[in-house]
């Protein structure tokens, strides 16, 4: 009885050798993509320039943004990535209360067949990781929480 146990650990450990792909799909990290929220903006999402905003509750971010996420965005490039698996690490910096981030599909049938990920909990100073598996498409990203305007990101 011992025989048959051992060959099948054999084979179980055996399989990834004798199978390149599973070997390299087994030992592939995901790419981390760093965001950093500041009040009302990701840093990254617009070319690094930190526009200063003040903000202690969401009001102030919906009304700063109504005035200027439109140029803003005009000017932001989108993020363009290959399909595959990531790691969103979203970091609070100087924002006095809770944040999240919410990547989705862009467009109502993109939000039904791209995938989605989301989550709050982000204190100030806080870092937190979101994992997700992105097909080619067209998406969007953003903090509803920090009210941010809705950044782009293009999967080829």
């Amino acid at each position: 009885m011992k025989t048959p146990v051992r060959f099948a650990a054999c084979l179980l450990l055996a399989t990834p050798l004798l199978n390149g792909a599973v070997l390299a799909a087994e030992t592939a990290k995901p790419a981390i993509i760093e965001l950093t929220q500041v009040p009302c903006q990701f840093l990254e999402s617009e070319e690094g320039t930190n526009h200063g905003y003040r903000s202690s509750t969401i009001k102030d971010c919906e009304a700063i943004n109504a005035k200027t996420a439109a140029a803003r965005l005009a000017k932001a490039k989108p993020l363009q990535l290959k399909a595959g698996t990531y790691i969103f690490r979203v970091t609070n910096r100087d924002v006095p209360y809770e944040l999240g981030f919410w990547l989705r599909g862009e467009g109502i049938s993109g939000r039904v067949t791209l995938p989605s990920v989301s989550g709050g909990g982000l204190l100030t100073g806080k870092t937190q990781d979101y994992k997700i598996d992105l097909k080619p498409g067209e998406y969007l990203y953003s903090c509803p929480l920090n009210t941010t305007p809705d950044y782009k990101l293009v999967v080829s």
